[in-house]
């Protein structure tokens, strides 16, 4: 190593306020879309919602017009 300081990757996933401020959304509306079965995939890690960023990538575009 040449003293840099290893950085680590960022994890892919991100919990409801991260995803929402990625997709510039706020959180309830991220919740609600969620609820109603349109938001993006998201996934049950326990008892926790967690989004990959992939599947943000995929459902932003997805809805370009």
């Amino acid at each position: 190593m040449t003293g840099e300081a290893r950085k680590e990757p960022e994890p892919p996933f991100l919990n409801t306020i991260e995803a929402a401020a990625w997709l510039r959304l706020t959180k309830n509306t991220l919740e609600k879309m969620r609820v109603q079965g349109r938001g993006p995939v998201y996934r049950k890690h326990g008892r926790y919602v967690r989004y990959h960023i992939e599947d943000l990538v995929d459902y932003s575009a997805a809805s370009k017009r």
